[in-house]
């Protein structure tokens, strides 16, 4: 079963998050965005995987996030969907 992982980052993360996990296999899309997630200009990076693939790419976008600067400030807003059809054309 296919799943979009959708995560909204903070703009600086975004260059090497995209590197770390394109270095590991995944294929990646990263779209600038901006809201009220973050608060600020954010990258939001679409990822396409195979549900058993899920928890590598988690992994990767935990260790690939700045640290916070404030305490309980949030580095990332993550999704984890359910893809019912994909096809490439």
């Amino acid at each position: 079963m296919m799943k979009m992982i959708v995560a909204i980052l903070h703009n600086t993360d975004g260059e090497s998050m995209l590197q770390a996990l394109t270095e590991a296999g995944f294929r990646v899309t990263r779209v600038a965005t901006t809201g009220g997630f973050l608060r600020r200009g954010n990258a939001t990076l679409l990822i396409g995987v195979d549900e058993n693939q899920v928890p590598d790419a988690m992994q990767i976008l935990r260790e690939h996030s700045a640290p916070a600067i404030d305490p309980g400030q949030k580095r990332a807003a993550v999704f984890v969907l359910k893809v019912d059809q994909f096809e490439q054309i």
